[in-house]
Parts: structure tokens; sequence; C-alpha cells
């Protein structure tokens, strides 16, 4: 329309007819009426103006303003902390510069997402989620441009990727990959998983999280806001729920949530580690002679081979928890598979308080465990380091899941982040 008002008259007359660029104002810019008030503009000069500032996201910037004003308004009420993190946002000189600086141009989407808010300060908690067991602890903070750009890789099997997160305790990243090269897309983003199988340091495999900046961060964003993942301590946890995995047992109802963790885990030799959050809960209208204790547990732990381990052992986490009614508890434990899925099922067995020689058992949801996509370094396969299979989603070597109960901490979080390392595996 801004163009083809200088062609006649009469469009020059209908371009200038105030609503009409109300309703782009709201659409490409989600300019609002009290925002259109207090500038004391027309519509069609807040567009004009707009337009030459950030015209060249218009066809990113209504979604990723969206993502952040519905991301800080969710935060600033449940994580308030985290919003004083976040960043103002940066030039457009500011990316032409990174970009001078880097040897690569920057995609649009990314660098729009940069005009609204420039990441956030190197802080715990991280914006891009946390995750803690009892011996370790990641927090991602979605990263400024500054530092991005300051982490810029140029070596063997990170070549031309940009950070765009990063975690202070265990150094993890996630990369964006800003050309077409040693086996990844351009603009795909990863972690990064060193194989511990070949002589060749720059045989790098890579957990793909997202095809596109706008991708992963909306499709996050979403997440987190639609209540996908939970909030515990003022901190964003990337425990994913399965409305499936919940079962009653008389008064008593568990459910279970799954994250997959790519610090803990590697594509060779094939170990891929998973974390699970338990919640029981007894119903707040059973009867008070209903309060029980918990004594053990039984697991069956099958990877996707068929092959199955059964696991038995007194309590949770150490704990022998009493369940009353409206009472809770939750704990989070973790498992290793050798193939990229698996999943496990089984039972707790209580005794009555009130009746102290009764017994029962209450099930344990089946709840699964897949690995995400992951590519096998190109490196690895043109050195020939070891046998490895060229299919990306290759695994072979088998190893036994291991149920590690006994070392997860209920509820201990997030106040002192432990030293990095692989949780101890004990059965």
């Amino acid at each position: 329309i801004y163009s083809c008002c200088y062609l006649s008259r009469r469009l020059n007359q209908l371009s200038s007819h105030d609503p009409l660029w109300k309703r782009h104002c709201k659409k490409y810019w989600l300019i609002s009426e009290e925002e259109k008030s207090q500038r004391n503009q027309s519509w069609k000069a807040i567009f004009i103006s707009t337009y030459s500032d950030l015209g060249r996201y218009i066809r990113y910037y209504a979604t990723l303003k969206k993502a952040w004003d519905d991301l800080e308004k969710y935060l600033g009420q449940r994580c308030p902390r985290m919003i004083g993190s976040l960043k103002e946002s940066v030039r457009e000189e500011d990316l032409d510069a990174v970009e001078a600086q880097i040897g690569c141009k920057l995609p649009d989407d990314y660098r729009c997402s940069f005009r609204i808010h420039n990441g956030q300060k190197l802080v715990v908690p991280g914006l891009m989620g946390s995750m803690a067991l009892s011996n370790h602890y990641r927090s991602e903070d979605l990263l400024d441009i500054d530092t991005a750009a300051g982490g810029f890789q140029q070596r063997l099997g990170l070549k031309q990727c940009l950070p765009l997160t990063f975690c202070i305790h265990t150094g993890l990243s996630q990369y964006m990959a800003l050309e077409s090269v040693e086996g990844r897309n351009k603009y795909e983003i990863f972690y990064q998983c060193p194989d511990q199988m070949a002589r060749n340091p720059s045989a790098i495999d890579m957990f793909i999280t997202g095809t596109s900046y706008l991708e992963w961060f909306t499709s996050y964003v979403n997440k987190v806001v639609t209540g996908g993942y939970p909030i515990i301590r003022d901190q964003i946890f990337r425990y994913v729920h399965d409305k499936e995995c919940v079962a009653t047992t008389g008064d008593i109802t568990v459910s279970v949530s799954t994250s997959f963790l790519p610090e803990l885990s590697s594509v060779h030799p094939p170990h891929y580690f998973f974390t699970y959050r338990i919640r029981i809960e007894m119903s707040k209208d059973a009867l008070p002679e209903k309060a029980c204790q918990l004594d053990s547990r039984y697991w069956r732990i099958t990877n996707a081979k068929g092959d199955v381990e059964e696991v038995q052992g007194p309590g949770v986490v150490g704990e022998f928890p009493i369940i009353s009614p409206g009472r809770v508890y939750e704990y989070t434990s973790c498992t290793t598979f050798s193939t990229t899925s698996g999943y496990m099922e089984g039972y707790y067995t209580f005794h009555c308080l009130y009746y102290k020689d009764k017994f029962f058992n209450v099930t344990i949801p089946r709840f699964h465990m897949v690995c995400p996509t992951f590519k096998v370094s190109t490196a690895r396969m043109v050195s020939g380091d070891a046998e490895t299979n060229h299919n990306e989603y290759a695994v072979d070597e088998d190893e036994d899941s291991t149920d590690t109960d006994e070392y997860e901490d209920r509820r201990r979080v997030l106040d002192i982040p432990a030293p990095s390392g692989r949780c101890p595996r004990h059965t």
C-alpha cells in the first residue's frame, strides 16, 4: 500500500484513510489503541515509521513480539526475578557490526528477536529452562548478541556455529549453524555431543532441537506459557508430561513427566540419559484412615530392543513418604538406555498407618522416553575412527538400563548448584 500510493491521486487519497492503516499496524506491529494514544500519531504515520525501522522483519515481527509479550506476562506472575534479567533491544547497526565481526549473516528471525530483547544477563535462573538432579544442575541463559558473537565457532566440528544459550554450571550450549557445513543444515539448532569413541576431536555428534530460530524459540515459549513445563522455585523446568501417564489406585494417583539430558548423553558409545519426575497424591476426599506410608518400589524397565530389567528396592530417593488425604509427594530420579528409546512401569508398595498389617500396591503408569533426533559427526564417518552406522538415528551396543532412585533428592532442586558430571548409576 505504501508503495502503491504514489501511482495515482486516487490511490494516494485511499492510502490516507487512517482505518486502513490501523488494521496493518495491529497485524504486523501489534500496536494497541493505548500505544497509539501515547504516541499521538495517526495509524499511517505509526506504520510508516515502524516499517522504516523494522520493515525487513515484517514476516517475523508479530509472531516473535507476541511470543515475547506472552512470555513476559507469564513470567511476571510466576518467575518475576527472571524478568529483571532480560536485556533491552539492540539496534540494527549493532547486529550489522556482529555480522562484520563473525563474517556470517545472521538470519532475519534471529535479528528480529534481538530487536525486541537482547537475550538476558548471565544469571541463574536461565530463561531457556533448568534441570536438577542430586549432583547435577543445568540452567540455560539466552545469550545476548555480544556474548554470542564472542562464542562464535570456526574450529572443526563446530565450524560457523553461533551459540544461542549457555549454562554457566555445565558449559552446555545450544548452537545455531549459520552455514550448511559439516553435515548440518543452515540455521539448524542443536546441542553438541562429542564422540567419545573417536580419536578426532572434531568428531561432534548433534542432538537437534530446532530447524530455525523462529520455530525453536516460539515452540519453547508456547510450551512454557501453556503450562507444559512446571515452574519450581521460580524456575522453568523442562519436564514434559504426557497426559496419559497417570494411574489411579484407590485414592492415590501417580503421574509422571520426563526429560532427556543431552549433556549426560552420548551417541558413541550409545548412552541416552533421561530424568523423570513423579508425583504421588492422595485425594483430599479420602478418609483419614486411608493414610499410608510407602515401603518399596518395583520397576520393570524395557529398552527399544525389548530387553527387560527388573528393579526392586526400599523406599524412594532414600525416603519412606507418608501420604494422607490431600497430601502430594514429588521426587525426581533418572535412568539410562543404550537404545534411543525405552519405557518404564511398575508399582509402589504401601502399608496402612491405621492397619499396619495391611499392604497394597499402587500402580506406576507406563511412561516412554525417546531420544531427540540426532546426527552423526561427518568427521567421524570420514576418519573411520570406529565402526559407525551412517544412519542419522542409529544405535547399537547393549547396556543395562539403571534405576537410580536412591541418589535423587525430593524437591531439593534449586538452592546450590552441584558440580556437573554423570549422575551415579546405582540399582
